[in-house]
């Protein structure tokens, strides 16, 4: 069955690229002004062409400043845009912005770079979030364990994030996702038909004197996935 899941893989990479760089990317730039419906739909369109469902738990806060998401894969990141019809801004490192097809969609797509490299790209990152709320109204989308992890367990969280988000005083709502490894596992070249589920959790005003919010959001996610895990047996 592993090669089924080999060329299965093969079908999703094909099915993201074709309708990311032939249909998306050309769509968005021709008609600017609705690119967040023509990005909705598309996602929605290519989740279809792999045989790849949605489910969303609890209410995705509309007052929400930023959504913080664990973090597996690009599927994860399809299925949030597809779930939803808000316009977010996703917070993706440099680099991503100069790779082929998937870097022209964050150019013209208007997320925000973070230059992980120096200290100055926290600066940046807290200018771009104040003007991605105020001036674009435009929620931010950020993954903060930084990096696509392998294993169940949650990386620790990049400080960066606390740290916007107790300087601007942002309500933040944390967001679990289960099943988008199955559906395309970038680590293996594996992929499935299947169910990613998205789990919306309490949002948190942030509170400067609450010191422990930052630990208590990462120990609450990490609790759901391990109770999605154990009861459900969806992983991470």
């Amino acid at each position: 069955m592993k090669i089924f899941a080999k060329i299965r893989f093969v079908w999703n990479a094909f099915v993201i690229a074709v309708n990311t760089g032939l249909i998306m990317i050309p769509a968005i730039i021709l008609f600017p002004k609705y690119k967040g419906a023509i990005m909705h739909y598309l996602n929605r369109f290519t989740l279809f062409l792999m045989g790849a469902k949605l489910v969303q738990e609890g209410e995705m806060d509309p007052e929400a400043d930023m959504y913080v998401m664990n973090h597996q894969g690009i599927i994860d990141i399809i299925g949030m845009e597809a779930l939803q019809n808000n316009h977010l801004r996703w917070v993706a490192k440099k680099e991503l912005f100069t790779i082929p097809v998937y870097g022209h969609l964050l150019r013209h797509g208007d997320m925000i770079s973070l230059d992980r490299s120096n200290k100055a790209g926290l600066i940046k990152l807290m200018k771009d979030v104040k003007e991605s709320l105020e001036k674009k109204h435009r929620a931010v989308a950020i993954f903060p364990e930084g990096t696509r992890a392998k294993e169940q367990p949650l990386l620790p969280f990049k400080q960066g994030t606390r740290m916007i988000a107790e300087k601007l005083n942002l309500k933040v709502q944390p967001v679990v996702i289960t099943g988008s490894k199955w559906i395309v596992n970038e680590h293996e070249k594996t992929g499935h038909s299947g169910t990613v589920h998205y789990k919306f959790l309490p949002t948190i005003t942030v509170n400067k004197d609450n010191k422990e919010w930052f630990d208590d959001l990462h120990r609450q996610m990490q609790e759901v996935i391990d109770d999605e895990y154990t009861n459900h047996h969806r992983s991470r």
